[in-house]
């Protein structure tokens, strides 16, 4: 497997569905970044050249594009932070439930998790 900036993508698929592998990495950008490098897109990942992956590393670096390690920190930064002025999807974040204005009375299982039936509790009965 080639491995770029410590990911490692599969050598028998085309680049340009290789490099979405990389977290922060998209089609659309990948496409941008082949562009640039001059590299074709339907070559597999495992036929390219030394010199051709430090170009495609040396373009993401170029173009500050954040990815990885340092994405993922951010983005829990930002969760931090929106939790910590206590805005409203800092709080929708804290308790679990959507943040984007979804339903949440029938739907929203994906972020809530499944349903917890709440049974009714009976007294021990009387002799």
């Amino acid at each position: 497997m080639a491995r770029l900036l410590g990911v490692d993508i599969p050598n028998e698929k085309r680049i340009e569905a290789s490099l979405p592998y990389i977290y922060g990495v998209g089609p659309s950008l990948a496409r941008k970044i082949l562009g640039q490098a001059n590299i074709d897109p339907n070559t597999r990942a495992g036929e390219l050249s030394n010199e051709q992956l430090s170009a495609i590393i040396q373009i993401i670096q170029a173009n500050g594009i954040t990815i990885e390690g340092d994405l993922r920190r951010e983005i829990q930064i930002n969760l931090k932070r929106l939790q910590q002025i206590n805005c409203y999807r800092g709080t929708r974040h804290r308790k679990g439930l959507p943040v984007r204005g979804q339903r949440t009375k029938t739907n929203g299982r994906t972020r809530k998790g499944p349903r917890r039936t709440v049974g009714v509790q009976r007294k021990a009965t009387k002799k």
